[in-house]
């Protein structure tokens, strides 16, 4: 095994720590459609997810390579430079899934990875071309890309199955909804747990225990697929709750088509090295999936505060990043308090997450409610006539059973 520093010992374990958030926070992207629907049961969808996170960890390196031999010049990095970009990222996943939005894992982390570096070694460090063409490009594309085919296919799976009776066409779409959701899992494991791969990997080149250029070694691997692991099987009810009720109702068609449309786009940049955010194409999925229904309805609201949070990710663990690396930069007592703080404030953000209580046994309870717009508030303005008024012209006051029938007030 490669030989260890202190510092460079602490960047591994906090970068395994982050892994773990992201698999919490990114267990909705695979399993929150199947649950919301009642595919799977609570417990045994984080379970499944979990398992083929890890299998999925082993199947690609590419995006790993991305991060570490791409997105930063790995000449002049230390060891604390990372640590810094991983508190950034840990602070703000930690943020949303407290507040229960589903923002990008992926690009907190290469925020953070990006503004620790700039304050390190300057705008220089950073390759811009790597970050357009495939870390922002993708962004913007991937949701889009993904909406549009879980559209289509929701249509698609609606007008296959319009003459099939109703209870076997939704068991046949459940199970299609379970193998669907597996592969999200796997396709989640081939591209977020080669992330940590890649941030793991670059602190070992930027503490001279492997050579540049190299690819993550198997225990680095075997660690980051077990981490996400382990994270996805806690579960991140907060967010599943937000993703399967929040933004749209789904009925197991539109579960079905919004996953398989996911896990395809997913795998596709994988392959190709895109670092994607899963949470941007199941988000833009399950939109689709809710347009692509006859009658659906999308809660608009939730959509523009997670499009707000996506717009705030890069940014905010940037400057986060950025601050962790100017107190690291002062020297072992400036990690040290970097560390400390943060091991602070996730503790008071746990302590925070246990006022309001989420978890598999009230997950599916609540829905996210969209408010009510103008038209909707005046309609409920409105007083209706009472029971005996008609209103064609002529008026009819009905007298109580109570009242005598010569009570004058019984006019026409």
């Amino acid at each position: 095994m490669e030989s260890f520093s202190l510092i460079l010992a602490i960047v591994v374990v906090t970068a395994l720590a982050f892994d773990f958030t992201n698999g919490f926070h990114d267990t909705a992207n695979a399993m929150a459609t199947t649950i919301s629907t009642g595919a799977l049961k609570p417990k045994i969808a984080v379970t499944m997810s979990a398992a083929l996170n890890l299998v999925g960890a082993f199947l690609s390196v590419e995006v790993a390579n991305t991060i570490s031999k791409g997105l930063v010049d790995e000449n002049g990095i230390r060891p604390e430079v990372i640590f810094a970009a991983l508190v950034g990222a840990i602070l703000w996943n930690l943020v949303t899934w407290l507040v229960g939005l589903p923002s990008s894992s992926s690009h907190a982390l290469m925020g953070g990875l990006i503004g620790a570096t700039v304050a390190s070694a300057g705008f220089g460090a950073v390759h811009g071309d790597v970050l357009v063409t495939k870390v922002l490009l993708p962004a913007v594309a991937a949701p889009l890309v993904a909406g549009l085919a879980a559209t289509l296919a929701t249509r698609l799976s609606y007008a296959l199955s319009k003459n099939a009776e109703d209870e076997a066409t939704r068991k046949g779409y459940r199970a299609g909804q379970i193998a669907s959701a597996g592969l999200v899992s796997l396709a989640h494991g081939t591209n977020d747990a080669q992330k940590t791969m890649g941030i793991i990997t670059l602190a070992l080149i930027a503490g001279g225990s492997i050579a540049p250029g190299s690819n993550p070694p198997t225990w680095v691997i075997l660690s980051a697929g077990l981490a996400i692991a382990l994270g996805t099987y806690i579960g991140g009810w907060r967010i599943i709750r937000t993703m399967g009720k929040g933004l749209t109702d789904l009925q197991p068609q539109q579960g079905f088509a919004a996953q398989t449309s996911a896990a395809t786009a997913i795998l596709a940049s994988s392959h190709l090295g895109f670092s994607l955010s899963t949470t941007h194409v199941v988000s833009g999925s399950v939109i689709g999936a809710g347009l692509g229904r006859k009658g659906g309805t999308v809660r608009w609201s939730t959509a523009t505060r997670m499009v707000i949070a996506w717009l705030l990710t890069l940014p905010a663990a940037a400057l986060v990043g950025a601050l962790a690396e100017s107190v690291t930069d002062l020297g072992d007592w400036g990690t040290a308090a970097v560390a400390v703080f943060l091991v602070a404030a996730s503790a008071t953000i746990w302590k925070l997450s246990r006022r309001e209580v989420v978890d598999s046994g009230n997950v599916n309870d609540t829905a996210t409610g969209e408010p009510a717009g103008v038209v909707t508030t005046a309609i409920a303005a409105v007083t209706p006539p009472p029971a005996g008024t008609v209103t064609d012209g002529l008026t009819a006051t009905i007298p109580s059973p109570a009242a005598p029938a010569t009570d004058p007030a019984a006019t026409v």
